[in-house]
């Protein structure tokens, strides 16, 4: 099949394009390298069935050859990224939406929307089931990511009823491996760099707050099984062990003998508390759950991190 992927050349896109390569399939990487980077998709150029295209999705979309599936993964996806580009990340989750569902419709291509949990907000239902609507402040320095993707899963879904595009959601939680920025400013890669310069970890709050942390191989293996499946309403795709943000630093540390500490910093605004998938559905209807424990992901991805430290 021929499988178009919005934000091809970033950390999510990149490995989605190197799955569905392995698979046998054809891929088109479109991204506009705002957060991507093409370092991450340089080793597939030497495949005839890659192809990479420089666009900006905000704007209309011309492609004339016939697509089987778009999967749009098109975002800034940290809060240092939306927070310096509040506005690009609103448009792309609301203009770069509706241009990739236009593109679907015409194509007939079947759709995946690379949903958050983020939707939740700082969640008062735990863990997080797909029913729940979440508690997100709309005008707070986060709302314009978390917004963006309930737009975009609201549009995801008008298209699908309105339209018949064959459409699909899924809801992602915090994943990590190789091929993060070094400054992509969430909590994996923040500590990891910091452990291997040997500075104190930073830890916003008290450190109570807890996350759930999925490796790639196993996101991505969700994904491909979501795309498959006939599943319209959202999934979530997540690891369901849940681990306070002290604990986690404690075991970057441990993992990299760095005994620089731990340093406490005020909470950002409308920092989520909790964090846990119900991965209920993804079992039933997927036959999904995570194969891999934070230690063993952590192990593959920290030599990725080494090796990349001179770039600082």
């Amino acid at each position: 099949m021929r499988i178009l992927i919005t934000g091809g050349a970033g950390f999510l896109g990149s490995h989605l394009c190197k799955r569905f390569l392995t698979d046998g399939h054809e891929v088109i990487a479109m991204d506009n390298l705002l957060t991507g980077d093409q370092r991450n998709i340089q080793p597939l150029r030497k495949n005839p069935a890659f192809r990479f295209i420089h666009h900006d999705i905000t704007h209309p979309i011309e492609y004339d050859d016939e697509l089987d599936a778009i999967l749009h993964f098109a975002s800034p996806a940290s809060p240092v990224d939306y927070l310096e580009l509040p506005i690009q990340t609103l448009k792309v989750g609301s203009l770069g939406t509706y241009h990739t569902l236009g593109l679907a419709k015409a194509k007939k291509a079947r759709y995946l929307l690379a949903s958050t949990s983020e939707v939740y907000g700082d969640p008062l239902v735990h863990p997080q089931t797909e029913e729940y609507w979440g508690n997100v402040n709309p005008i707070g320095p986060r709302g314009v990511y978390d917004e963006a993707k309930r737009f975009a899963e609201a549009m995801t879904m008008a298209y699908h009823r309105t339209h018949n595009v064959d459409t699909r959601i899924i809801r992602i939680f915090n994943t990590f491996g190789p091929s993060m920025r070094l400054n992509d400013g969430r909590v994996v890669p923040n500590f990891i760099t910091q452990a291997l310069l040997g500075q104190p970890l930073t830890i916003y709050g008290d450190g109570s707050q807890t996350r759930s942390f999925t490796y790639v191989s196993d996101l991505v293996e969700g994904i491909v099984r979501l795309l498959w499946s006939d599943e319209v309403l959202p999934v979530n795709i997540g690891n369901p062990g849940e681990f306070t943000i002290l604990e986690f630093a404690n075991l970057v540390n441990e993992m990299t003998r760095n005994a620089g500490g731990i340093l406490f910093k005020e909470l950002p605004t409308d920092d989520p508390k909790q964090r846990r998938p119900d991965i209920s559905k993804a079992r039933e209807i997927l036959a999904w759950e995570p194969t891999i424990p934070l230690g063993r992901g952590l192990e593959m991805t920290i030599p990725y991190f080494k090796g990349r430290l001179h770039e600082l």
